[in-house]
């Protein structure tokens, strides 16, 4: 099971990859009526959360800067933004980045106990495989949020 884990986040990172350089970057900082963030912070997002789920459980250190956390982290929000975020090349950077570090994630690692249970909203991690599976959904529905905004902005766009 954990290693089918690996490979389905292996696969979910790869299609980010592939889709998220193909939007245009006149696209990335538009706040649409329709979402309440933008394509960049869902970008960021799963960057930051993917790094910070990683290191919960995981020999992984994070060398995201510390800026991610203000930028991106849950709760968050362009419009509330005092520094410049980072590049779109920068966060594909840092999203391959954390494909190679996929690489190197073993089954073992994955059925290994947390210290201590973990509580995010409703629910609670005891392992740390439950936790990077909660990471892979995660990465999913912001894939899936990702996409339609695209679209939506696009479509706004072609209205005006």
């Amino acid at each position: 099971m954990s290693q089918s884990m690996i490979t389905s986040a292996t696969s979910v990172r790869q299609i980010g990859l592939q889709q998220i350089p193909m939007i245009p970057e006149e696209l990335l900082d538009v706040q649409s009526p329709a979402f309440s963030n933008t394509l960049r912070w869902n970008i960021g997002h799963i960057v930051f959360c993917f790094q910070h789920f990683l290191s919960i459980g995981l020999p992984y250190q994070s060398d995201l800067p510390a800026s991610y956390s203000t930028l991106f982290q849950t709760g968050t929000k362009p419009s509330d933004w005092t520094t410049a975020p980072p590049s779109k090349d920068e966060l594909i950077h840092y999203l391959s980045v954390q494909l190679d570090l996929l690489a190197s994630v073993t089954p073992e690692q994955l059925e290994a106990a947390l210290p201590a249970p973990i509580t995010m909203g409703p629910f609670q991690f005891t392992t740390v495989g439950e936790v990077f599976n909660f990471a892979l959904m995660h990465e999913s529905i912001h894939l899936g949020i990702i996409s339609s905004m695209v679209k939506v902005i696009a479509q706004e766009a072609a209205a005006k």
